[in-house]
């Protein structure tokens, strides 16, 4: 009868094979996981300097005529992401910033995490939220915001399905945190904002009217043209990469 003697090094250089294996199994496992992750737009790889500046509007309304005006002033055009209930409460609010040349466009009718829902809720919220803001603008909405940036393949795939485009954003003012200031907000915006960027604030915030005027002069200096999500995004021949950018395909 033969007897094998393993020693410590030996069972030590299997644990190791051992290890090395299951990372490479896991690496594998995630890599091929994340390649089938599908992304809203967070920005635009462009080589202008352009940006697109936009609005979520769930709650409050107080400051909304305000930022109308400072955006007139500045001759920025912007663009105001809005829930179904918020225009139920506000219509005026709405026929206000499309007159004033503002896109809406659509951020559920509800304000729910979306991946919580049905495929089918997913969609009854995106198409009442576009019935209502058509029925004061006349014109349906092309992008959608997901609530608390909530998404998964299932929201991406409802929004695409109805022919809407997903939306985030890139630079967060952040001007929601009770802790913000104007200064913190101009801050954080001036310092972030490249090419292609989407920058979000709320219409509701309390110190974004004081911290916008010097935002956009600022950004204006520097040379950026606004423009709005819509004419910023491409429409087609383009992929999204792991950050959410949005580049044109080679050759297209």
């Amino acid at each position: 009868m033969k007897y094998f003697i393993i020693t410590k090094k030996q069972i030590a250089l299997a644990l190791a094979v051992l290890i090395c294996a299951t990372a490479a199994i896991i690496t594998s496992v995630s890599a091929f996981a994340g390649s089938n992750r599908k992304l809203p737009i967070y920005c635009v790889d462009t080589p202008d300097k352009k940006i697109a500046i936009s609005f979520d509007a769930a709650w409050g309304n107080d400051d909304t005529h305000t930022l109308i005006e400072i955006l007139k002033e500045y001759n920025v055009p912007a663009t105001f992401f809005v829930v179904g209930a918020w225009v139920d409460k506000y219509p005026e609010s709405v026929k206000e910033l499309a007159d004033a040349g503002h896109r809406i466009q659509n951020h559920s009718n509800t304000h729910p995490y979306m991946t919580q829902l049905s495929t089918a809720q997913m969609a009854d919220e995106l198409t009442a939220c576009n019935e209502k803001i058509k029925a004061i603008t006349g014109v349906s909405p092309t992008l959608f915001r997901p609530p608390y940036g909530d998404y998964d393949n299932a929201v991406i795939e409802t929004v695409n399905g109805i022919n809407m485009y997903p939306i985030q954003w890139s630079v967060d003012s952040l001007d929601w945190k009770e802790n913000a200031t104007a200064d913190s907000i101009y801050d954080r915006v001036t310092s972030k904002v490249t090419n292609g960027s989407i920058v979000l604030f709320h219409n509701d915030a309390e110190h974004t009217p004081e911290a916008l005027p010097n935002i956009l002069k600022t950004l204006k200096d520097e040379g950026y043209e606004f423009v709005f999500i819509d004419d910023l995004i491409m429409k087609e021949n383009y992929t999204i990469d792991h950050s959410g950018k949005q580049i044109k395909n080679a050759g297209a």
